[in-house]
């Protein structure tokens, strides 16, 4: 859904994040739905809404790409951590091997310098049998404790080619796995791009009636938003966990919209709700897609407050219930964290963490 701030966002779009590629916007950003021109030149009434309408589809696709960015990017710094501590851990193994080897070195060299001549021999010729004896127990010590040593020292061999394949393994998939997050940031950029394109592309004319159909309908959401407010909660919050975690999303309200964000300044959609509820002490899935199956699930019409509502068929937005049939959420871009009725689009789950 759309608010004021879109007729802002021509404005806010343009700061598009650091790194975005600055190649053209998709096709459909100029599509003759968005630039359809009247006899005088100027773009028809029916632009307007036409614009609206593309705005409001390229910000989904865009919202859809931030979560498939954001579930790379999370698998990414899990991966980068995991092959951080595989490289600690074969680091420290190849110092044992080392050491195992040095080991195993000198037990050899005493037993060279103890003598290689048969011992059947060297008794019956010794002048001192019984000091053989004695020499000839202490060798067998030693070839014993080497045998130990060169067990040791397979087995941490083993460990440490095993150990060297998972990370070199965990480097491919991390690869894999920064390409992905490149993929999905160069996507969200086109989107919004594209978004930005399309309002710019409105005459000054349009743009003022945007801003005031835009206006008179923020008006009315607040208005709404107010009664539903004065309302009776539906019931307190599920925990003190909820309940803290509501806090902290009220908290939040008014701070702007920013995709791949989770706070504490800024937020995107399911960023918002995982800081929120990470202020309560839970830990909940960094995506909207991951939220929509933590905890248990619950109907809307028994929601309470700090319960994640996740929207939309591809699950690719969520918000916070907290009573009185509203929700706290992190709209779009050129928007901030607001207070929205929980219907205001089609709901897919409800579920309490």
């Amino acid at each position: 859904m759309l608010s004021a701030a879109l007729a802002a966002s021509a404005v806010a779009l343009t700061a598009v994040p650091a790194g975005a590629d600055p190649g053209a916007p998709p096709s459909d950003a100029h599509s003759s739905d968005a630039h359809s021109s009247g006899p005088s030149g100027q773009s028809s009434g029916q632009s307007t809404s036409s614009a609206r309408r593309t705005v409001e589809r390229l910000f989904h696709d865009a919202e859809r790409a931030t979560e498939k960015y954001n579930l790379a990017k999370e698998r990414s710094d899990q991966l980068r951590e995991r092959v951080g501590a595989l490289q600690s851990s074969v680091a420290r193994g190849q110092d044992r091997v080392n050491q195992l080897r040095g080991a195993l070195a000198g037990l050899a060299g005493a037993q060279y310098r103890s003598g290689g001549v048969d011992p059947s021999l060297t008794l019956l010729l010794t002048e001192d049998p019984d000091g053989f004896l004695t020499k000839s127990a202490a060798l067998d010590r030693i070839s014993n404790r080497q045998a130990g040593q060169l067990r040791v020292l397979h087995a941490a061999q083993r460990a440490l080619r095993q150990e060297r394949a998972e990370a070199t393994g965990k480097l491919v998939e991390l690869e894999r796995s920064r390409e992905a997050v490149a993929r999905h940031k160069r996507e969200v950029t086109a989107k919004l791009a594209a978004a930005r394109t399309v309002l710019n592309g409105l005459t000054e004319a349009e743009r003022a009636a945007l801003r005031r159909s835009e206006r008179a309908k923020e008006e009315d959401r607040r208005a709404a938003a107010r009664h539903e407010r004065q309302q009776p909660t539906g019931g307190a919050a599920a925990s003190p966990r909820a309940a803290a975690a509501v806090r902290a999303a009220q908290s939040a309200v008014g701070a702007p919209y920013a995709w791949g964000q989770s706070g504490p300044g800024s937020f995107d959609c399911s960023g918002l709700t995982q800081w929120a509820w990470r202020q309560a002490g839970v830990a909940v899935p960094r995506t909207s897609q991951g939220q929509a199956g933590v905890g248990q699930r619950v109907p809307l019409s028994q929601a309470q407050p700090g319960d994640l509502v996740v929207y939309r068929g591809d699950a690719s937005h969520v918000g916070m219930y907290v009573g009185g049939g509203q929700v706290i959420h992190a709209p779009h871009p050129g928007a901030n964290v607001r207070y929205d009725p929980v219907g205001m689009m089609p709901v897919t789950s409800v579920n309490r963490p």
